[in-house]
């Protein structure tokens, strides 16, 4: 079997940040947003992303992994750049735990 290596670009200690991204509202948006955290080998922890009542936008919270400062900078420069995003901003108010306590168990199936 042969041996695996992790690869040199992969941070090795990473702190968890939570963004909050506005966003357009229709198909393929998440897809050009996802793709641009996995091109620069962010590791998106979880994704929540709500409709906003009566307009086209959604706003979407994202928990990510993060070695250093600049890189997030540079990923923040670049997500304002895409047409699907309206705005980004950090959410240090949000503990990285925010999505753990939106999690619900599945209710029972009795029977």
């Amino acid at each position: 079997m042969p041996e695996i290596r992790a690869s040199r670009d992969v941070p090795t200690a990473s702190r968890l940040t939570v963004l909050e991204l506005r966003v357009r509202n229709h198909p393929g948006a998440m897809s050009h947003i996802t793709g641009l955290f996995a091109r620069r080998a962010f590791n998106l922890e979880a994704i929540l992303c709500v409709p906003d009542p009566g307009d086209a936008g959604a706003t979407s919270t994202m928990l990510l992994g993060v070695a250093d400062e600049p890189r997030l900078e540079q990923v923040e420069r670049q997500l304002e750049k895409l047409h699907d995003v309206l705005a980004v901003r950090q959410r240090p108010d949000l503990p990285a735990d925010y999505f753990m306590g939106l999690l619900r168990p599945a209710p029972s199936v009795a029977g």
